[in-house]
């Protein structure tokens, strides 16, 4: 444990409201909030643990915003809930185990080919649409799956939710936004379990973050159900683009040894 200086602590605060307000509408707010506990000092691992507990605070802003106004319906998704969350458990807990290498050189691709898919994809907007597959083989395929990777890796997996919701099972833009905020906070919710028992969480600076988290997700949230998918689309695409770019140039991914850089 260490003392912060008060600029580091205000500049920590900025961060997790800014990562609350683009995470309640587009994922991605790692992207903000990692980085920047790292910059404050904290070791790879408690940035991660960290990040866990402050996004907690504002997955479930989000969801209680989308809830409130009957984007999502909260006891029939609890199983949906229940499954994002043991994937993330066993996802953060195997997470040494796996080869985090092949996703940290194919995971740039893969958000890029979201971005390109919401980007041109024509008609994507707020009504919902034919499914392709089954509320069941979705909730036992998808969910758990993603919730895995959230455990695992984490970047991206609000996008991956988003895609399978839009492509999958037919929701409108808003609607799968409203349902990935759920199923994100289940999935937060188990890595930091999986996390706070092995003690890798800076409490203070987490439980800090997590009220400005909180406060940013209510406000992108509130604004996400004014503009729906007039300002959901490009903020996604935007978001998936911006951490493909993060992933491709941090110093340590595999990649960039394979390609000479």
């Amino acid at each position: 444990m260490f003392d912060l200086a008060t600029e580091t602590v205000a500049l920590l605060a900025v961060a997790a409201f800014l990562a609350g307000f683009i995470d309640s509408i587009a994922g991605g707010g790692g992207l903000i909030t990692v980085p920047a506990l790292l910059l404050a000092g904290l070791s790879p691992v408690q940035a991660l643990g960290t990040n866990k507990l402050q996004s907690l605070f504002g997955s479930a802003s989000a969801t209680i915003s989308y809830a409130a106004k009957g984007h999502v319906d909260l006891r029939k998704q609890l199983p949906w809930t229940a499954l994002a969350f043991a994937g993330a458990v066993l996802g953060a807990f195997l997470a040494t185990v796996l080869p985090g290498d092949v996703l940290r050189i194919f995971l740039p691709f893969l958000l890029v080919a979201i971005a390109l898919y919401f980007a041109l994809k024509p008609n994507m907007d707020d009504v919902d649409r034919t499914e392709r597959i089954s509320p069941f083989l979705f909730g036992m395929t998808v969910v758990p799956v993603v919730g895995f990777y959230d455990g695992l890796f984490g970047p991206g997996a609000g996008s991956f939710f988003m895609l399978a919701f839009v492509s999958l099972a037919g929701y409108g833009v808003l609607k799968a936004t409203a349902h990935t905020k759920l199923l994100n906070f289940a999935s937060n919710l188990g890595g930091f379990v999986a996390f706070a028992l092995v003690g890798a969480i800076y409490w203070k600076i987490g439980l800090m973050m997590g009220i400005c988290q909180f406060l940013g997700a209510r406000l992108g949230a509130h604004m996400a159900m004014r503009k729906g998918a007039k300002l959901i689309k490009p903020l996604l695409v935007c978001t998936c683009v911006a951490l493909a770019i993060k992933l491709l140039m941090d110093p340590t991914n595999p990649l960039r040894a394979m390609v000479g850089f």
